[in-house]
Order: C-alpha cells, then structure tokens, then sequence
C-alpha cells in the first residue's frame, strides 16, 4: 500500500469528485440513449441549463441547499454522493499504485463500475456502450500494465463472459427462463479484461454471496418468491472492485476453500 504523498491526496479527490460529477450525466442519459456531452447539463425538472458555479462537484449541492437555484425542486442526494464515491475511490486507487500507467487504468475501471451499477439498478440494464468499449479497453490497457500480461487479460474475457453465459444457458435450460442478462456477461467479460482470468471464478463467488445477503432478505420483506428481479451488475461491479484492493488475500482465502 503507497501512502499518499502529501497534498496529492487532495488533488485526486478534486479529480474523482470531477469525474464523478460526469458520471452523474452519463447515469442520467445513457439509458435514454442520448448524448452525454449536449446538451449541456441542466435542472431535470425544469430543464433550466446550469452555469458553471452550479455545477462545482459536492460544493454546489452544498451551496444550494439541494435545490435547483432556478424552479427550486429537491435535487437528489445520489449527485453528491457519487461524486463523493468516485473521490473515494480514485484516492484508494491511488493508494494502492500510485503514480503509474495503471492508476489512470483502474481509475477508469471504478468509474465504470459505478456507471453500470447505478444504471442496472434504476433500469436492469447495462449498457453495451459502457461494456463493450470497456472490454476492449482492458486487453489493451493489459500492455501497459507490468503484472497483467495480454494473454491473461483475454483469457480472463473469455472465462468471464463465457462462464455467466453457460450459466445462464443452463438455467434457460431446465427452466424455459431468462435468468441472467446478456449485459450481465459482458460486464463479467469486462471485469476479466482488466483483471485477469485468476478474478473470475472469485467474483463470481463473492458476487453472489453478496447477491444472496442482499436478496433473500429482500424476498422476505416484500413477501416474493425467487423470481423477484435482482440487478446482478451492482454486486459483479462491487466484487471486482473489492478483488482489485484484496484481490491476492482472496484469492488465497477462496482456493483454500477448494482446497477443503
């Protein structure tokens, strides 16, 4: 673990509350299918485009008191705190590296996973502009990175996206169901292409231990059966990003499992 050198702290947290001022446009729009550059941003309630001061990250929701300084709505509290999320997460990933290619690489990487995991939980969908740029964007971030060969960051897409793909062909199967998404392979596809074939089998597992907390006390409070749907991309997005930081001490604790 890098200690952060002193003051670059706080300029990577400017940046990540930046860039996550962006990902609030990008979670807004891209499930609309339209532009996240024009036009530019504006109250969504009355549509009123914002000056540049209204749209200081953190800040400006502060200074508003959460209220759009034109028709005066509620804004909601997800703008700042995923501008705040994403600060959180570029200073961890800067922790953990430092100054090197890759940080800029894994910056990138969390911010996506954000992005995807918001998105899937407002609409159940993940976007093919957000995955499928990413998988790509992975195999060849791979060459720039000194412990994730190229061979490893393709296998991983093809372990990932082919695993979730058998097993959700196989639930089709003997269930006549759709169980899991198209976007939900992608995703896992993306997640091998920066992390390599070794994060697969480890997400997948931790992804639905979480899964499986979170949705069977979902189940009980709302009184459903198994069929009540359950955005997957949340806890694939939320596995990758905890195997990035403890990646090695889980993947030790999880062969130990297959050991026994």
């Amino acid at each position: 673990m890098v200690v952060l050198p002193g003051g670059w702290g706080l300029w990577v947290f400017i940046v990540g509350a930046v860039v996550g001022s962006f990902l609030n446009v990008c979670i807004y729009r891209l499930p609309l299918g339209n532009s996240v550059v024009r036009p530019a941003s504006h109250c969504p309630h009355c549509r009123t485009p914002l000056y540049w001061y209204h749209n200081i990250p953190l800040l400006s929701f502060v200074f508003l008191r959460g209220r759009c300084a034109f028709c005066h709505a509620p804004l909601s509290w997800r703008y700042p705190l995923v501008e705040l999320t994403n600060a959180l997460l570029y200073l961890a990933v800067f922790a953990l590296l430092g100054w090197q290619p890759a940080t800029l690489v894994y910056g990138l990487f969390v911010s996506s996973l954000l992005v995807v995991s918001l998105i899937d939980l407002d609409h159940q969908i993940i976007p093919d502009r957000i995955s499928l740029p990413g998988i790509l964007a992975g195999l060849l971030a791979s060459f720039a990175i000194p412990w994730l060969s190229w061979q490893a960051s393709l296998v991983g897409i093809l372990l990932g996206g082919g695993s979730l793909y058998l097993v959700a062909a196989g639930y089709s199967l003997l269930t006549g169901k759709e169980g899991m998404g198209g976007g939900d392979i992608k995703l896992l596809a993306m997640i091998g292409a920066f992390l390599g074939w070794r994060a697969v089998f480890p997400v997948i597992f931790f992804s639905s231990l979480l899964g499986t907390l979170v949705g069977i006390p979902l189940m009980l409070l709302r009184r459903q059966d198994s069929r009540l749907a359950i955005p997957f991309g949340p806890f694939l997005s939320l596995a990758a990003i905890i195997y990035l930081f403890y990646g090695q001490q889980l993947l030790d604790w999880y062969l130990g499992l297959l050991v026994i």
